[in-house]
């Protein structure tokens, strides 16, 4: 049975197992592990930063995600944003991220936030599909960034 539970720091070293993994599998890109072990141990020292969740198999974490707060002036209260999210590849397709969608959306709505956000790799289909599944719609907006290498 699959619990959907807020990460401890016990699964540090699973989620920066998973968060290399899925670098280098939607990016091609290699995560030092010098920088991103502090970085998600970081969440846990600060839950300002953010709050880790995963999926949990009988005592084994099937996937994790982040969820991070965005202030919205607009709104005058906290949105939620799904960052970092991975399935371990033997569990994909099995609705992990539908159950953690439908939990983490729930925690939004008792605590008041008003709605939840998501960026996706533009050539991600199959995650797009998902999320659209879910009732996510995508928006008018696009991602711009500068980011220092």
């Amino acid at each position: 049975m699959i619990l959907i539970r807020k990460a401890t720091p016990e699964d540090a070293e699973v989620i920066i197992d998973f968060q290399q993994k899925m670098a280098l599998e939607t990016e091609n890109m290699t995560l030092p592990t010098e920088i991103v072990t502090p970085g998600v141990k970081a969440v846990f020292a600060n839950p300002s930063l953010g709050q880790y969740w995963v999926a949990d198999d009988d005592g084994t974490v099937v996937a994790s995600l982040l969820i991070t707060s965005e202030w919205s002036d607009w709104r005058n209260t906290f949105v939620w944003w799904f960052q970092s999210v991975y399935v371990r590849p033997s569990h994909r397709r099995n609705g992990i991220f539908r159950s953690m969608y439908s939990h983490i959306r729930q925690e939004a709505e008792k605590a008041g936030v008003p709605g939840l956000r998501l960026y996706v790799e533009t050539n991600n289909q199959r995650a797009q599909e998902t999320y659209e599944a879910l009732g996510m719609t995508r928006e008018h907006y696009a991602m711009y960034e500068w980011m220092k290498e």
